[in-house]
């Protein structure tokens, strides 16, 4: 199974907004509330969402996919940081990164984790800060892996709820 990262285009929306809504009910299903979550699909995961970040110049995502058809199985956005924590010249935000179950585990969490860290050094950034789930304790020691410790936290708002998060930075 061959599964290529390559950096978006504006053709990309569509493909980004089935994956990153696909990845999210995946995720938060049980979690979150049903009804949340589809708003948040078809708001924040949108095809015109992603248009408007392709579209910014100070944003880079970055697609995995696998043949037949360049099917979307994960994604990575990175951008200028808007957590609660103190952020200063050299940071940047790991906003999304998420894969198909499917494919954890079978490296592309590192790859496109690589990805998302390469494309902030080419910026200039000297920390990639991001915010997970407080109770999403496999995304946690994933990132862990990768460098990351905590640093703050924050409250998400989904639809009509709230949830706890961590925020973690990784030197890069």
């Amino acid at each position: 199974m061959e599964i290529e990262i390559a950096r978006c285009v504006p053709a990309d929306a569509p493909r980004l907004s089935a994956v990153a809504r696909a990845t999210f009910l995946e995720t938060y299903a049980g979690i979150v509330a049903g009804g949340d979550i589809l708003l948040f699909g078809e708001t924040t995961h949108a095809p015109h969402a992603y248009e408007q970040l392709l579209a910014d110049p100070e944003v880079d995502l970055f697609l995995a996919t696998m043949e037949p058809g360049r099917t979307p199985v994960g994604y990575a956005l990175v951008c200028k940081p808007d957590l609660p924590v103190e952020t200063g010249e050299g940071d940047l935000e790991l906003k999304r990164i998420y894969a198909l179950h499917r494919f954890h585990g079978v490296g592309l969490g590192p790859r496109l984790m690589e990805a998302a860290k390469a494309a902030a050094r080419a910026r200039g950034a000297r920390r990639l800060l991001l915010g997970a789930y407080g109770e999403n304790h496999r995304a946690i020691a994933f990132y862990g892996k990768h460098g990351f410790v905590q640093v703050g936290t924050r409250v998400f708002h989904v639809g009509e709820n709230f949830y706890d998060d961590v925020v973690l930075a990784a030197a890069l």
